[in-house]
């Protein structure tokens, strides 16, 4: 699940020139295995409501109550699967960090591992109804990602008393990215040495893919999450000095995402609704 003021994969967003970021928001949610939806729908300004605690979009908001990130969704499912995506998402994180990493050496991107060790609980329609292991972060940008990337792959792996993120990526310029951080438990984030990027096997769209892995190990995927031609995210098992994982992992090819045939084909599976208003605002 992720929320966007600049939805940064909505072909709607890219055709309007990325001048205003809060009219082209939206809430993104995903369940997979059966019954899995997909919704990613971009939303105008008058959809947006935030406040220091409370991010709404059109129906669906979060909410910070001090203590926990309530997510409560009202969307719909993209095609072909038009059906409404309803129900609550509460992650409770075990600690709280404070670490702020900048992914281009001008800060034009940062990310924040906010809660990287987290307890989640999902109850939402088509009967995903679970609790387990949850993650909380935020990207924050000034400009596209596909202007100052040529290619990218993030990976959250539990270990047995810590989970290291890495981020790995191949700038427009040539400069890579090699950044592997540790969180223990009470939230202390440090920068550590990771072992080397190996890949493994493309994704179904081709992507290729590759994250870190003890020498001798070939990661594998463990399930497929969610497919594009330019973007993959599944669960992947690779072993992190000496200990087997299986984390999320992403791999986005940020070449094929400029290419301008594409964007027609998202548009597809990202509707736009510039003019959704609240109950409250007047015509």
């Amino acid at each position: 699940m992720i929320g966007f003021i600049g939805s940064v994969f909505s072909p709607w967003y890219r055709w309007s020139g990325r001048r205003d970021p809060q009219n082209h928001c939206c809430i993104n949610v995903a369940t997979y295995g059966p019954g899995g939806r997909f919704t990613m729908t971009d939303r105008g300004r008058p959809a947006l409501r935030c406040s220091q605690d409370t991010f709404e979009v059109g129906p669906s908001k979060m909410h910070w109550t001090g203590r926990e990130l309530v997510i409560d969704v009202n969307e719909w499912g993209a095609p072909p699967m038009v059906t409404p995506v309803r129900g609550r998402i509460v992650l409770t994180p075990q600690a709280v960090t404070g670490a702020e990493v900048m992914l281009t050496p001008d800060g034009s991107h940062i990310w924040r591992p906010f809660a990287p060790t987290a307890h989640i609980s999902v109850n939402l329609s088509q009967g995903n109804v679970w609790d387990g292991h949850g993650y909380f972060d935020a990207n924050f940008g000034s400009r596209a990602l596909e202007d100052d990337f040529q290619f990218w792959t993030w990976g959250r792996f539990p270990l047995r008393d810590r989970a290291v993120c890495v981020y790995d990526a191949v700038r427009r310029d040539g400069s890579q990215l090699d950044l592997a951080v540790a969180i223990d438990a009470q939230g202390e984030v440090r920068e550590v040495s990771a072992p080397p990027r190996t890949r493994f096997a493309r994704s179904l769209w081709q992507v290729r893919r590759e994250t870190r892995a003890d020498p001798g190990t070939v990661p594998r995927q463990r399930l497929n999450m969610l497919d594009a031609p330019f973007y993959s995210r599944s669960l992947v098992e690779t072993r992190i000095d000496g200990e087997m994982t299986t984390g999320v992992h992403e791999a986005l090819d940020l070449a094929r995402f400029r290419q301008p045939l594409l964007k027609p084909m998202l548009a597809l599976r990202v509707p736009r609704r510039r003019d959704w208003r609240f109950a409250d605002q007047a015509d």
